[in-house]
């Protein structure tokens, strides 16, 4: 498949049309879609109305937007005016949100084309996209493996040359793991620099929307349209879009990249020697490479299942069966309370959600959630201590390739274990981003972490483009 940078070129000189893009992006769905379960919903008619109203604008002469044309998948915890939107739970399914999240509208502005509602962790609770209640997406690369979560079905969509762009979300890792996981970048924004509104919430102080993509310079193309200021979002950073693209071939010389012992150990030795070959590619590139010890990180997947839970029981408080999609009846509202949630939840939801109950509750909050969040600022600190040293760091974005479907779901903590090199950004709030870069078990990609402080995404980009030039991707 050509870049979105292409295809948006494509259409606005008239060499294609965003119909017949999106008619490519069809063809390829059907033709797999029924093997790898990602889409959950896809809108033909509303994508070809967007896409003859792109088609429209070039025929009359008018300025089209940078993704003139091109074909983007949602994660289905973005609400989209009229569309189904489930989270790929019972509990909402058949709702049908009366308005579009922040960032749909900016696609639409900048030329995109939305082609349907990817599958998804439940809630986006989980590393494997196994938690669905509509059943769990296949990885293009291997069917019998799992794509990665929560944005396993975001991930596999690109992988599968189905869209050539796609909007995740990122809690813990959501993005980076299943971008990794599936041989694709994906990024994972300074929190606050992408609108959360519309975006169903699992945990508020962690959760970020960003792009997942074939190539580093689209991830860039598709994270300026959707950064930026948006007032209906409390949490929104109160500035514009960075400039990305202008940036992606500033490479890495001067560059001090902290090559951080926590984000390596405990890694597969595939893992290991890919991150130690990235180490000697930036190097060759001109950046100084620093061995480095943060030790706080290793208590960062404690302090996550915590914070993340109870973040997760407080929002997820509002789904009913009064004002959103599922309700079972029952003899009062109780009871009816009740039914809904046992019927409408999977078993990872509702044990995330007893967990953050318990944290919460009385006689335990100062003991649990309290000294998660005491952890969490021990964690920034120790981010920004590091950051004084360096300017980026440097480690795997997961501890292993691809794995099989059930060899974690026996054992929560295992699957759990999966994110334990992504969750630290989403603690502190910074930026980061996974590269494709060398092969593990069975010939499956491996994923290289690079992580930045708060609006550092230029600079990871560009790093990112220099081990993407290293592995001969254009």
């Amino acid at each position: 498949m050509r870049s979105a940078g292409e295809i948006a070129r494509d259409v606005r000189e008239g060499a294609s049309s965003a119909g017949r893009e999106l008619e490519i992006a069809l063809s390829a769905i059907r033709a797999r879609n029924d093997e790898l379960n990602v889409f959950l919903y896809v809108d033909e008619a509303g994508a070809r109305l967007a896409a003859q109203r792109v088609d429209e604008a070039v025929a009359r002469g008018e300025r089209t937007g940078p993704l003139a044309g091109v074909p983007v998948a949602l994660k289905d915890n973005l609400c989209q005016r009229g569309i189904p939107t489930t989270c790929s739970s019972r509990i909402l399914e058949g709702w049908r949100p009366p308005y579009n999240a922040t960032v749909i509208d900016r696609l639409v502005a900048a030329g995109a084309v939305p082609v349907g509602k990817t599958n998804l962790d439940e809630f986006a609770m989980g590393s494997s996209t196994e938690t669905s209640a509509f059943g769990p997406t296949r990885n293009p690369l291997d069917p019998t493996r799992v794509p990665g979560g929560s944005s396993g079905g975001s991930a596999a969509a690109v992988a599968a040359d189905m869209t050539p762009l796609a909007l995740g979300s990122d809690t813990g890792g959501s993005i980076r793991q299943p971008a990794a996981l599936c041989g694709i970048v994906g990024v994972k924004p300074t929190y606050g620099l992408v609108s959360r509104y519309g975006l169903i919430a699992f945990a508020s102080s962690l959760d970020q929307i960003g792009p997942l993509s074939r190539s580093v310079a689209d991830a860039a193309l598709l994270l300026e349209v959707i950064a930026g200021h948006d007032p209906r979002d409390s949490t929104s950073l109160p500035e514009p879009a960075p400039s990305l693209r202008d940036h992606l071939d500033d490479g890495v010389v001067g560059r001090r990249i902290g090559v951080v012992r926590e984000l390596i150990d405990g890694a597969d030795p595939e893992v290991v020697a890919s991150v130690d070959r990235a180490a000697e590619v930036l190097r060759a590139a001109g950046a100084e490479l620093v061995p480095l010890s943060i030790p706080e990180l290793r208590l960062g997947l404690s302090a996550y299942y915590l914070i993340a839970p109870a973040e997760a029981s407080s929002n997820l408080a509002r789904f009913d069966g009064v004002r959103y999609g599922l309700r079972v009846d029952a003899d009062d509202v109780a009871a009816m309370n009740e039914a809904t949630r046992t019927a409408g939840f999977g078993a990872e939801v509702k044990r995330r959600i007893m967990l953050g109950t318990y944290a919460l509750s009385a006689g335990y909050y100062d003991a649990y959630y309290g000294q998660a969040l005491k952890v969490r600022t021990q964690m920034i600190e120790a981010f920004r201590r590091a950051y004084r040293e360096v300017d980026l760091l440097l480690g795997a974005t997961t501890p292993t390739v691809a794995f099989p479907f059930g060899s974690k779901t026996a054992n929560p903590m295992s699957m759990y274990l999966s994110d334990v090199f992504t969750i630290p950004t989403n603690l502190a709030g910074e930026a980061a981003i996974s590269v494709p870069f060398g092969v593990g078990e069975g010939g499956l990609p491996v994923g290289v972490q690079l992580l930045g402080p708060g609006r550092s995404e230029a600079r990871l980009l560009a790093a990112g483009r220099v081990l993407e030039l290293a592995e001969g991707r254009p």
